[in-house]
């Protein structure tokens, strides 16, 4: 598995609204016009699941498997022509003032690792800037 870590976001909530807002999948809707639309498209969500197409890989499903309250969303690809998982960890460090770090783990062959990592890497970076920016309250 290739691991890739998103850079560590500070948002300026309390961890319980964060969470509240990102275990349920369905907030997304508040960010749709955030979301690239060349890279990004066919983007559907309800409160355990989201999907969306991705060129050039398709069209990819991650369904919320694992939520620890206030700390940690785990995410499991359903639809994926890898096998992924993601997790969103959050860590209140004062009353205002959380960190977020997302974390994907992927079954990457040696001969399309080379070519994906770095989309991946500048991917996972932009969806936690997203999830940084978002309004949670």
């Amino acid at each position: 598995m290739t691991e890739f870590v998103s850079e560590i976001k500070t948002i300026p909530h309390n961890e319980a609204d964060i969470f509240e807002m990102l275990s349920d999948l369905s907030n997304l809707e508040r960010m749709k016009d955030k979301i690239p639309q060349e890279k990004i498209s066919d983007f559907t969500f309800d409160k355990d699941s989201c999907s969306f197409s991705v060129s050039p890989i398709g069209k990819i499903k991650f369904s919320i498997v694992e939520r620890e309250p206030n700390k940690t969303i785990k995410f499991k690809a359903d639809e994926s022509p890898i096998d992924v998982t993601m997790w969103i960890q959050l860590k209140q460090v004062d009353e205002n003032d959380t960190k977020l770090k997302l974390t994907l783990k992927a079954e990457l062959n040696p001969f399309i690792k080379p070519m994906v990592s770095k989309p991946v890497q500048e991917g996972i970076n932009k969806v936690a800037d997203v999830l940084a920016a978002m309004p949670y309250k």
